[in-house]
């Protein structure tokens, strides 16, 4: 379930799951495609929050950024299923639709496409 939070009064708990893992999540001609992180972080530029993160050239949700420049960091703010961080650790968008295998619910945006 989506839910919006102030970043601050979260900081914390956002950077202690990053470390086990978050999924970093794009969407590119209508495909969307996720992959999990374990690095990032979180700071404040010209006033606003920002989140940085780094994602390998090789990286087939490279190629959306590239395309899009839009992305979303998705926290389990409750802990999430080990077994969704490992397949999308390790599995790439280019071979497997990993939405759809699984099982993944899909938010609807508030301000960005994905």
């Amino acid at each position: 379930m989506k839910r919006e939070v102030n970043l601050w009064d979260y900081a914390g708990k956002i950077l202690e799951e990053t470390g086990k893992g978050v999924l970093l999540t794009t969407k590119c001609d209508g495909k969307v495609n996720t992959m999990t992180i374990g690095w990032g972080t979180l700071g404040i530029e010209w006033g606003k929050p920002i989140c940085t993160v780094f994602v390998r050239q090789s990286r087939f949700t490279k190629v959306y950024l590239d395309k899009t420049g839009v992305f979303t960091v998705n926290v389990p703010l409750d802990g999430c299923d080990k077994n969704i961080l490992a397949v999308c650790g390790t599995k790439s968008g280019r071979d497997m639709d990993k939405i759809k295998e699984l099982g993944l619910t899909l938010e609807e945006p508030n301000v960005i496409s994905v």
